[in-house]
């Protein structure tokens, strides 16, 4: 990603360790309340998809700029693609007893998109803060990593 990021570890299947480790970040960075809530689903659904359909294994790297929290999480198979965001299209079938993980992260986010390198496929994930931090009066000062949008190392 060019930068190092505020937070990166390796996505196992301690899914609670990780989200421990998301919500203590996150929360350092100045995301609360209900915001706070909806990243640590987000982040847990991906994991957990990782672990399921992404090879088993995967990597989590978040970091923080002025917008909000950004987390992108790698996995080993490189099969999700940018189409399976929208798989369900607005909402899953009623009577569906699985399939809901990218349907809650597009819910949860502001703003959800999968690129794909090599074997690597990628998703990035993004909770803007309620109220942008300039306008609050706070500057940023440590914990940002790389740029949002930036391509897959």
């Amino acid at each position: 990603m060019g930068e190092e990021t505020a937070l990166s570890c390796p996505i196992t299947a301690d899914l609670g360790l990780l989200r421990e480790h998301v919500r203590a970040f996150a929360s350092a960075e100045g995301l609360s309340g209900s915001r706070l809530d909806d990243l640590v689903i987000a982040v847990n659904e991906a994991a957990d998809n990782v672990l399921e359909h992404g090879g088993g294994s995967g990597r989590l790297d978040a970091w923080a700029d002025d917008r909000g929290i950004w987390i992108d999480v790698a996995d080993s198979a490189g099969t999700l693609t940018a189409g399976d965001l929208y798989r369900q299209g607005a909402d899953p079938p009623p009577a569906a007893s699985r399939g809901y993980g990218l349907w809650i992260i597009r819910r949860l986010c502001d703003e959800v998109v999968v690129e794909r390198s090599g074997d690597r496929s990628l998703l990035r994930m993004h909770v803007a803060y309620p109220v942008p931090r300039e306008a609050a009066g706070e500057t940023k000062t440590a914990g940002a990593g790389a740029p949002p949008g930036a391509p897959l190392a």
